[in-house]
C-alpha cells in the first residue's frame, strides 16, 4: 500500500474492495480450471420434455417432474382458482396471519394420504424441501445431548440441517446399516436421530428402509426419511417409499417434496401429531419465514387427487416402462450405467472435462441432460443424470439411448487408437 493510499481513506477503501473482488475472481478461476463452473440456462416454455431453452428447442431429460404434472391443465386451473380465492401472497408467517384455509386443508389431505404408514398422522406444509429438512433435523436435535447419524450420500439439505443442529454428527457409509448399528451401540447421548434419503438423488438407488427402521427401533432412534424423489412415484397409490416398502413405525418422520412428482412446489413433513406440534413450536425454519402462497396449496389438492387416482396409476405404469426401456437399451463399453429402478438413471463418465464434452455433444443433438460434477458427487464420479418423466414417449427415450450408445462407442474407438499410438 502506498503512502498516498495510507493517508487517503477513500483510496484505501477502494483498494480493499478491489482486493475482495479479485479474491473471488481467483476462486472462480480455480473452479473453471477444474471444470466445475456451473451455468444457468433460461427456460422459455412450461416444464415438459420439449422445451425452448435460451432460444433453442431441446428435448429435456433433466427435470424432476417425474409424473409430468408441472404443466397439467387441471393444476393450472386450480392455481388460477386458488389465486382468485386467496390472492397471490400469504402476507405473513404461519404463526402470525399467513396460515390460510388452503394450507390447513392441504395438511389434512396429506396427513390422510400417508396415514396408512404413520399412526396418528399430522402433516406440516413448508415452502421448500430444503426448509423442511432444516426444520425437522434442528428441532429433533433437542440439545447437545443428541447425536445425528447421517447417511453418506444424503442430500445437501440433510447435511446442512445436521450441521445447523449443533448436535454431534456421525456419517455412516452408503447403505451400510451394520456400520450404523455399531455407531448406535457406542452412542452415549440421550437422543439419537438417523437421517437418510429414500431415493438417492444422484445414484437413483433406494435405501433399505425396513432394515434401517428395525435398527432405529432397537436403539430408540428417530428415523427421518427424505422421500423427495419417491413421493408420488413409488407405491401403488403414489404414497412413496413407505407404501413401496410397506413400512410403518412411530419412529418415522417423513418428508415429501411437492415440487417434483407433485408438479407444484413446497414440501411437507408427516409424523405423529406430537412430533408435528413440536415442529410448530420449535422449528425455526418454519416459524420465522413467510408462508408459501395459498394458491400453491390449493393447486396441490388437485395434484394429490391425480396422484392417488387412476391417472396417477397410469402415469406411474408408463414411467416404469420407460425406465426399463432406458436401462435395457444401454450398451456401454467405456462408461457405466449405474443400477437404478427409479426415474433417476445415472451414466457414470468419471472425468469432469469428459463429462462436459459428453453433455455438450448431446446438447448439440438437441438433448438436454444434467451434467453432475463434484461437490454434488464424489471426485472422479462425474455423470450424466438422466431423469425420466411420464410425459416422455418411448420414441424420445430411445432417441436418448441411441445417442448415448453412439457417443460411448466413439469414445471406445478413440481410446483404442490412443492405446495403439
Amino acid at each position: 500500500m502506498t503512502d498516498a493510499s495510507k493517508n487517503n481513506p477513500g483510496i484505501r477503501i477502494a483498494t480493499q474492495r478491489k482486493s475482495l473482488i479479485q479474491g473471488l475472481q481467483q476462486e472462480l478461476a480455480v473452479l473453471d480450471q477444474k471444470h466445475l463452473l456451473r451455468q444457468r440456462r433460461t427456460v422459455e416454455t412450461p416444464s415438459a420434455p420439449n422445451m425452448k431453452v435460451d432460444g433453442r428447442d431441446l428435448l429435456a431429460f433433466c427435470s424432476n417432474d417425474y409424473l409430468g404434472l408441472a404443466a397439467h391443465p387441471k393444476l393450472a386451473e386450480a392455481m388460477q382458482e386458488g389465486a382468485a380465492l386467496y390472492g397471490v401472497g400469504s402476507g405473513a408467517s404461519h404463526l402470525i396471519s399467513g396460515h390460510s384455509r388452503a394450507h390447513a386443508v392441504l395438511e389434512e389431505r396429506l396427513a390422510e394420504f400417508v396415514s396408512p404408514h404413520i399412526d396418528n398422522a399430522r402433516a406440516l406444509y413448508f415452502c421448500t424441501g430444503y426448509m423442511a429438512n432444516l426444520a425437522v433435523i434442528t428441532a429433533l436435535a433437542i440439545n447437545k445431548d443428541t447425536t445425528v447419524f447421517s447417511e453418506a450420500l444424503n442430500h445437501a439439505s440433510l447435511i446442512d440441517g445436521a450441521r445447523l443442529s449443533r448436535a454431534t454428527v456421525q456419517v455412516f457409509p452408503h447403505r451400510d446399516y451394520t456400520a450404523l448399528e455399531r455407531m448406535l451401540q457406542q452412542c452415549k447421548t440421550k437422543h439419537r436421530v438417523v437421517v437418510t434419503d429414500s431415493v438417492f438423488s444422484m445414484d437413483g438407488n433406494i435405501a433399505e428402509l425396513a432394515n434401517l427402521l428395525a435398527t432405529c427401533e432397537r436403539y430408540d432412534a428417530w428415523l427421518i426419511v427424505d422421500d423427495a424423489h419417491g413421493f408420488g412415484v413409488l407405491g401403488q397409490h403414489g404414497r412413496g417409499v413407505l407404501e413401496h416398502l410397506n413400512i410403518k413405525s412411530p419412529n418415522l418422520v417423513y418428508m415429501g417434496t411437492l415440487g417434483k412428482a407433485a408438479g407444484v412446489g413446497g414440501a411437507f413433513v408427516a409424523a405423529d401429531a406430537t412430533v408435528i406440534e413440536w415442529l410448530v413450536q420449535r422449528a425455526r425454519a418454519y416459524i420465522y419465514t413467510t408462508a408459501a402462497a395459498p394458491a400453491l396449496a390449493h393447486a396441490l389438492l388437485t395434484s394429490i387427487d391425480i396422484i392417488a387416482g387412476e391417472e396417477g396409476q397410469q402415469r406411474r405404469a408408463h414411467l416404469q416402462k420407460l425406465i426399463g426401456l432406458f436401462s435395457d437399451g444401454l450398451h456401454l463399453q467405456v462408461w457405466q450405467g449405474m443400477p437404478s429402478d427409479t426415474a433417476i438413471q445415472p451414466v457414470l463418465i468419471g472425468d469432469n472435462a469428459a463429462m462436459l464434452r459428453v453433455a455438450g455433444n448431446l446438447m448439440d443433438q438437441g438433448l438436454w441432460v444434467g451434467a453432475i460434477r463434484p461437490p454434488t458427487v464424489p471426485v472422479g464420479t462425474a455423470r450424466l443424470r438422466v431423469t425420466l418423466s411420464a410425459a416422455h414417449t418411448e420414441i424420445q427415450v430411445l432417441q436418448l439411448v441411441q445417442a448415448i450408445n453412439r457417443l460411448d462407442q466413439m469414445s471406445y474407438v478413440a481410446q483404442c487408437f490412443a492405446e495403439v499410438a
